[in-house]
């Protein structure tokens, strides 16, 4: 199938707009309307519903949004892996949700393409589910996450300990206070979830929920409020007086987790490179106990 369609279709799902689409694919409305029609008679299924100012995904849409990804990270990858066939270096696709690429890994990956400047890397950040899925489809190499998968073709070990902590945009004596300024409640997993709700019985509802730490930390910069953040996103403005560390509220320890497939090919590169993660953690972070998950 010709992937310009699929690229068409998911700007137009991502924008729901095919004015905006065209603008951003560099095409004329028309050609974009098109190459949509073009790939519903394809696969003989209506893939927008189209009403006056609103483009929704039709269920036959929904479920080809997440093929259409597959392929296109297919289609790059083997492009990647025929430009390397030569041997003039290793590739490695790695991926990580949103909040632990804003916890530790980001550092850590301008980390690793200084000391292995011969490894390709192609890095994404996903969420977990599609993360087990790209593993499976054999699109991702390494997966990293803070809740393990349980799949029997993966292996999973513990990678990073991170302690988060209670910050808030002004000095306050316990998390009551803290919360009372607008908490903002971040995605750090299901473990944190079921901590979070068993440690704060009663508290106000948040005022924002977000799968990103740095989102929660522009918005206690901007706006003021309370969050459970690593150390690595908020040392600075501590030590800038900016945001305070809330001292008598818990603090709450997450483990991420690498995930890889068992019948890889080139293990050792795996190894290597969750070797020099666990040896290079972020402030607030360290190595994980290794043992199979």
């Amino acid at each position: 199938m010709d992937t310009e369609l699929l690229k068409t279709f998911m700007e137009v799902a991502r924008t729901r707009h095919f004015g905006r689409a065209a603008e951003n694919l560099y095409l004329t409305q028309s050609a974009v309307s098109f190459r949509v029609r073009q790939l519903e008679g394809i696969l003989g299924v209506e893939l927008f519903s189209r009403q006056r100012n609103n483009i929704r995904l039709t269920l036959a849409g929904e479920r080809l949004l997440p093929l259409a990804e597959g392929s296109l990270t297919l289609e790059q990858r083997i492009r990647q892996e025929v430009a390397l066939a030569e041997g003039q270096q290793e590739t490695l696709s790695l991926a990580a949700t949103p909040n632990l690429w804003d916890a530790c890994l980001q550092q850590i990956l301008i980390t690793l393409m200084k000391e292995q400047p011969s490894l390709c890397l192609n890095a994404s950040a996903h969420s977990g589910g599609t993360l087990v899925r790209q593993l499976l489809e054999r699109t991702l190499d390494l997966a990293i996450v803070f809740d393990a998968p349980k799949v029997d073709e993966l292996m999973t070990i513990p990678l990073l300990d991170i302690e988060l902590h209670l910050v808030a945009s002004e000095a306050c004596q316990d998390w009551q206070q803290a919360m009372s300024l607008g908490y903002v409640l971040v995605d750090w997993g299901v473990s944190f979830q079921m901590q979070h709700a068993q440690q704060f019985i009663g508290a106000s509802p948040s005022i924002l929920q977000t799968n990103s730490g740095r989102i929660a930390l522009e918005c206690l910069l901007q706006k003021g409020g309370a969050a459970y953040l690593p150390l690595s996103l908020f040392h600075e403005y501590e030590q800038q007086g900016r945001l305070f560390r809330v001292m008598t509220a818990p603090v709450m320890n997450r483990v991420a987790y690498a995930s890889y497939l068992k019948d890889r090919a080139d293990p050792d590169v795996i190894a290597d490179v969750i070797q020099r993660i666990r040896l290079q953690p972020m402030m607030g972070t360290k190595a994980a106990e290794a043992k199979e998950e």
